[in-house]
This record gives structure tokens, sequence and C-alpha cells, in this order.
């Protein structure tokens, strides 16, 4: 979290911890980096899949952020919409609506 171009896409609250409890940042930094180096997930899958997870406990400031990153990396508005869409029968259609209605915000911007 002490990378300031990554605190750029953070939720402020998200940076103010970060920059309050600075070796707590660092760390949460560090995990973030190496789960990714764990594996061969590329970096806008890495993205979609956490967007889909913050979708499913309605964080509404993840989504707006793993959605953002996605795009950042390379992915369209039609895959980030179809990896919502794709959640239907797991989180139901109102959650569903709800994300939507997250991202057509910050699309719409």
């Amino acid at each position: 979290m002490s990378n300031e171009n990554s605190n750029q896409k953070l939720p402020k609250h998200y940076v103010s911890i970060g920059r309050r409890y600075e070796k707590y940042g660092d760390v949460l930094g560090d995990l973030g980096r190496v789960v990714k180096e764990l594996g061969p997930i590329d970096d806008k899958t890495s993205q979609l899949i956490q967007l889909a997870a913050s979708a499913a406990i309605r964080s509404e400031g993840a989504v707006h952020s793993h959605a953002r990153r996605a795009i950042d990396f390379g992915a369209s508005s039609d895959e980030i919409y179809q990896s919502i869409l794709l959640l239907t029968s797991t989180i139901g259609f109102p959650n569903v609506a709800a994300v939507i209605s997250w991202i057509d915000d910050l699309l719409e911007d």
C-alpha cells in the first residue's frame, strides 16, 4: 500500500489506513503481489475474479476498484458485465442488478 501508483486506485480510507499503519499497509501490498506471482493467471483475469468476489460480498468500493483495474489491464465493458452476469445463479438477480448499477456509474463517468 505504500506504492503511490497503486494508491491512486484504492478508496481514500484504504490509503489512509496504509499511511497510518505503514507496516500493515506494506504487508497487505506484499501479500497481493506474492499471491499474483504464485500462478499463471494474467492480470486482467485476476481482476475479473476479484471483481466477481467483490460483487458476491456486495462491496461497492471493491467493485469499482476491480472493475477499473480490469479495464486498465484490457478488459472490455462486455467482459466486465459478463463476469457479473455469470454470478446470477450464485448471488441472485437482485445482487447482480445492484452490481451492474455500480458498474454503470463507473463506466458513465
